[in-house]
């Protein structure tokens, strides 16, 4: 909801400070058909050119989260370190046979199906079942288990930062295609040099609105959408880095819940429950999953 504020405050400075200063809209309602025309598609091609079909798919999945926000809450959270609890706590109290049935099914699990919301996501379900399946192995050495996780966490957020960087390469590109706008529009007067001051007027106001247009576009929408995008995707790699240190922590010998409190303190601040409400969280544990 701060986005769609923050685009009606846009609107409002701007095109309100205009009025007040006593400029017309005319020229610009009647430009910016065809400004928006050349600069939207020109910028739009270029994305075409310059991407691949998956970049293209991932930007417009993406736009969504501009509105509603990093997809892990307070609750997702607390869930997740209640997850990893009773998956460490299983590995260590009823040994590798009885985790092997939870990480080769997760889809099966009765430990996975009370954390619905993590077993939806992807990464986040092969991420888990993967190192622990690499620790059932007797892939032991927790330096060589972090080292295999970090390069799974920095492809998948690479992966995740292509929306974001497309888009800001956009960005930086619509003020020059706002000239390139202005240009065409020039040339164009340039061609009507005979009529009269006031008509040369209008259509060099029609030009300039073309620059406008591509300042306004880059560093007041596109822009800024670019950088929400990319502080989103590194708001959720968090939640996958308290995977990685409770996971890293378990290996280093420690209690399950001395394990989970190490990542409850990776967990960022806004949505890092206190130590008792983890506490009361893992009480809560029905025994038969405990």
């Amino acid at each position: 909801m701060f986005q769609i504020g923050g685009i009606v405050v846009l609107f409002a400075a701007v095109f309100g400070g205009f009025l007040i200063s006593g400029g017309s809209m005319n020229v610009i309602a009647e430009a910016l058909p065809h400004e928006m025309l050349t600069i939207g598609g020109a910028a739009v091609a270029a994305l075409l050119i310059g991407g691949s079909m998956y970049s293209l798919k991932k930007i417009f999945g993406e736009f969504g989260k501009v509105i509603s926000g990093s997809k892990w809450k307070l609750s997702d959270y607390r869930d997740l370190l209640c997850l990893l609890f009773l998956l460490t706590k299983t590995m260590k109290s009823k040994g590798l046979i009885a985790l092997e049935a939870h990480i080769e099914k997760p889809e099966d699990s009765s430990i996975f199906k009370r954390y619905p919301r993590i077993a939806k996501d992807h990464f986040a379900l092969t991420f888990i079942c993967d190192t622990l399946r690499m620790m059932t192995m007797s892939l032991e050495d927790p330096h060589q288990v972090e080292t295999a996780m970090e390069k799974q966490l920095e492809k998948h957020h690479q992966e995740a930062l292509h929306p974001a960087a497309a888009l800001q390469t956009m960005a930086d590109g619509l003020p020059a295609l706002g000239i390139v706008a202005a240009v065409l529009g020039v040339i164009k007067t340039m061609g009507a040099i005979s009529e009269p001051p006031e008509v040369l007027g209008g259509m060099i106001g029609s030009a300039l609105v073309g620059t406008f247009l591509g300042v306004f576009l880059a560093y007041g929408i596109v822009g800024p959408i670019a950088t929400r995008l990319k502080s989103l995707v590194d708001e959720e790699a968090q939640f996958y880095h308290v995977i990685r240190d409770i996971l890293v922590a378990h290996l280093h010998g420690n209690a399950a819940q001395v394990s989970v409190e190490i990542g409850r303190g990776s967990v960022p601040t806004e949505a890092q429950p206190t130590f008792q409400e983890l506490e009361e969280a893992l009480g809560a544990i029905p025994p038969d999953h405990g």
